[in-house]
């Protein structure tokens, strides 16, 4: 059971009932992230506006699942990961192996995902202070200043997501059950 109300458009707050419709146009169902952030409009607002940015970022949309399925499963968030699965299995069409191993933590049989997946652990690792060694091994995997730049962004996504859902700790919605995650070591 959620900590915190998860709200229908019916009892929302009033600047959060249409971004609560069209989330649910746009997903089909009203996810409960959504549901949870809509109790403080400006959460939900920028949680779809950042959604919005990151999804004009030179990564591709396999690359972006790649960093947020990473950050989700660091920061111990299943829905997020679940979440994050789904899409990278129906949208971004990633092999089983690619999604078994970004939610794994473990080396993605992918090299360019694998180098993503390497760089966002470095970046949540040191808050951002990544050596020179990692900044260098991005690059060499074909990424520039641009896209290192950019998983910055999506690991900020990423946080606000995972660290709302860690606090309010919503039910996963029953379209996302096919991809229910659980950390190897439940969060404190």
């Amino acid at each position: 059971m959620s900590r915190l109300p998860l709200r229908s458009i019916e009892d929302a707050p009033e600047a959060a009932q249409p971004r609560l419709e069209a989330a649910q146009k746009n997903n089909g169902f009203l996810p409960n992230l959504v549901r949870l952030l809509a109790n403080a409009p400006v959460a939900l607002e920028t949680y779809q506006t950042v959604s919005e940015i990151n999804g004009r970022a030179s990564l591709t949309l396999a690359e972006r699942e790649a960093v947020q399925i990473t950050a989700a499963a660091i920061h111990g968030c299943g829905f997020c990961v679940a979440g994050h699965s789904a899409i990278a299995d129906k949208k971004a069409r990633l092999e089983d192996a690619v999604v078994g191993a970004l939610r794994d933590g473990t080396t993605v049989p992918d090299a360019r995902l694998d180098a993503v997946a390497r760089f966002t652990k470095a970046v949540i690792a040191s808050r951002g202070a990544v050596s020179n060694a990692e900044l260098a091994a991005f690059k060499q995997a074909g990424f520039d200043d641009q896209a290192a730049l950019e998983v910055v962004l999506g690991v900020s996504l990423a946080t606000l997501c995972n660290f709302a859902n860690n606090l309010g700790q919503p039910a996963l919605n029953p379209e996302l059950s096919a991809y229910e995650w659980r950390p190897a070591v439940p969060a404190q």
